[in-house]
């Protein structure tokens, strides 16, 4: 290895979401809250304006909505575009980074999906038993 390769190296960052100090836990509880995942699934089908994303997903408010869009954004998942029309038009799309999270999300969707009466199930008998 040459001197300039092992000081690249070895001044590279390791992260370990373990660790209670490591960055990475912040950009886990943005994509592991449940509306950003919805969110993102529902962009991974393409562009959606603000009102057509509230309509999409059930029971989001839009407080929560903006919150979560203005999330996705700022860790450079979503992108953001506006143009100047009257009234002005804000259109939602993924970003590539967004893009590339896209099928661990819909794996974690099917997953869901696909147990989600044996879930049921193991609350019931829990809440049976802790009763």
């Amino acid at each position: 290895m040459r001197a300039a390769e092992r000081r690249r190296y070895e001044t590279q960052v390791v992260y370990d979401a373990f660790m209670e100090t490591c960055p990475t836990r912040q950009v886990m509880s943005t994509i592991g809250d449940k509306w950003s995942g919805l969110l993102l699934g529902v962009l991974a089908e393409g562009s959606r304006r603000h009102s057509e994303l509230r309509a999409a997903i059930g029971g989001i408010s839009q407080k929560v909505l903006t919150q979560t869009l203005r999330a996705l954004e700022r860790d450079g998942l979503v992108a953001r575009t506006v143009t100047a029309t009257v009234p002005p038009r804000v259109d939602y799309e993924l970003t590539e980074l967004g893009r590339d999270l896209v099928p661990i999300l819909q794996a974690l969707k099917h997953w869901a999906e696909t147990h989600i009466e044996q879930i049921m199930a193991a609350r019931d008998e829990y809440e049976a038993a802790a009763s």
